[in-house]
């Protein structure tokens, strides 16, 4: 179906599930929720290329393909294997999506302290059977009692005291330097690998980078040099990314240009 303007989008706000990127469709109009590893996939409806999925037209015809991912390290969670760019559930709790050998995932259930009030003196946390997050409720305790419930829930908990054992102690910490950013304008993607974790263990961790916005306008170099000054947003912006914007606003410094081909870090 070929892209029609003007563009007619739904009025209804756009929401996706948890770990699904928004993204515009193949003709620029619209948000729409990314198509996931295995999932039918067209023109207004992407496969999430954040997570290295293309839509491969050549298994299915009449303008519809199947998200597909491009090559890349496995991942191996518990003995069990997830092709680079899928997206699991290993608990009810957590929705992950293998990256490249790496595996992120973000909880879906709340993990918010409530501490003691006159309506609520006793909080607690109960798991319902039929639920997979636990919920607070408040248990009818006795007057005397009211003071040492306040006092439990800021007693530190055994099961998260910070303990340092042998693994950290003798753990020689490695980072690499963050890479080059996935983009030379707009917003893109830099990766690193570091073992400074409890566990020790080398991981990959990836962050947000901009270059330069991709509708900036630079300097003009001046007469005898040969780059151009780090420019400064004249305005406070918000950084949006997949349906995402930051909560404060910036006024970031973004990378000149040389003309003599060596580059901004």
């Amino acid at each position: 179906q070929a892209c029609m303007f003007p563009c007619q989008c739904s009025s209804q706000p756009l929401q996706c599930p948890a770990g699904t990127s928004q993204v515009w469709d193949a003709c620029g109009c619209c948000k729409v929720c990314a198509r996931q590893l295995g999932e039918l996939c067209s023109l207004h409806r992407p496969c999430d290329h954040h997570k290295g999925l293309y839509c491969d037209f050549s298994k299915i015809h009449r303008g519809s393909g199947i998200c597909l991912a491009h090559e890349g390290a496995t991942c191996d969670l518990l003995g069990k294997i997830y092709l680079n760019g899928e997206s699991f559930q290993p608990t009810c709790k957590l929705q992950c999506i293998c990256m490249d050998g790496a595996i992120g995932c973000i909880p879906l259930c709340s993990d918010d302290l409530r501490l003691p009030s006159p309506e609520c003196p006793n909080p607690r946390r109960v798991k319902f059977h039929n639920k997979c997050c636990e919920e607070w409720v408040c248990e009818e305790g006795s007057e005397e009692n009211h003071f040492g419930t306040a006092m439990a829930v800021f007693r530190e908990d055994p099961a998260h005291k910070p303990e340092l054992n042998n693994l950290q102690e003798n753990c020689l910490v490695q980072t690499t330097e963050w890479s080059t950013c996935s983009r030379s304008c707009g917003m893109g993607i830099s990766a690193r690998v570091t073992n400074n974790n409890p566990q020790c263990r080398l991981e990959k961790e990836t962050r947000l980078c901009m270059v330069r916005p991709c509708d900036f306008s630079m300097e003009k170099t001046k007469k005898g040099k040969k780059c151009v000054r780090t420019p400064k947003q004249r305005q406070s912006l918000h950084f949006e990314f997949s349906g995402c914007t930051s909560t404060h606003s910036y006024r970031p410094r973004f990378c000149g240009s040389c003309s003599d081909g060596r580059c901004c870090t």
